[in-house]
């Protein structure tokens, strides 16, 4: 596990900013548009914030998450707005904000409108930033859920899925694995010894089935940093 440290949460957050920003420069030098894919939750919000403050051209930045629970994007429980009022504010509002969120009733009916937004967006991904969760699941791919296994194998086709989690609110829209590995580089943000004893596990044993952030650190097609503080 190529692990990068930090001394507490501020610092990690300030350093994997800084990998990122300079990750999106150096792809803005190279083409016309970047992309970076982002995940929800309450751990990412210092980075947001600290990436926010970085000097990047963002209106050639195209942004979307990697999951979103299927909730009006007003709610306090949509990754979107925390990505709006913690990353694209100030300069980062220029950058094009791709969403997963349809008013459609359920994720399903969305899949294929939202596969064509996302394939506006420069791809590969030039940056993918993925949380995980005390069971091991990342973005929204939860063990147990329902259609997991194809969910995770690396041979389908890149594309989003509709799913319920087992023991976590909300329907899910989230990237497959395939899609998630659809980009030149992934960056795994988690805090605390027992997330990183967890992915520890996950790297050396685990079945993707049991903790899916194993099929992300297991894979040999994209590099992965795991950026971690107690």
């Amino acid at each position: 596990m190529n692990l990068q440290t930090a001394g507490g949460p501020p610092g990690l957050a300030a350093l994997l900013a800084g990998e990122v920003a300079r990750r999106l420069r150096a792809a803005l030098a190279a083409r016309p548009l970047a992309s970076l894919v982002l995940s929800g939750g309450r751990t990412p919000l210092p980075f947001f914030e600290a990436l926010a403050r970085e000097p990047l051209e963002w209106a050639r930045v195209g942004v979307t998450l990697a999951d979103e629970r299927w909730v009006d994007a007003r709610s306090a429980d949509s990754n979107e707005r925390l990505v709006r009022e913690h990353l694209l504010a100030g300069p980062a509002r220029a950058a094009n904000f791709v969403s997963l969120r349809t008013g459609a009733h359920d994720p399903t009916a969305a899949l294929a409108e939202r596969r064509a937004a996302l394939a506006t967006l420069a791809h590969p991904f030039d940056v993918v930033v993925l949380g995980m969760g005390d069971d091991g699941h990342t973005a929204s791919l939860f063990p147990g859920a329902e259609g997991i296994e194809s969910a995770l194998d690396p041979a389908a086709s890149p594309g989003l899925i509709a799913l319920t989690p087992p023991a976590a609110p909300h329907r899910r829209i989230s990237m497959n694995l395939a899609m998630l590995l659809d980009s030149r580089w992934i960056a795994v943000h988690v805090l605390g010894e027992s997330k990183r004893a967890l992915l520890e596990q996950a790297e050396r044993a685990s079945a993707p089935r049991e903790h899916p952030i194993a099929a992300v650190l297991r894979q040999h097609k994209v590099p992965v940093d795991v950026y971690w503080a107690p």
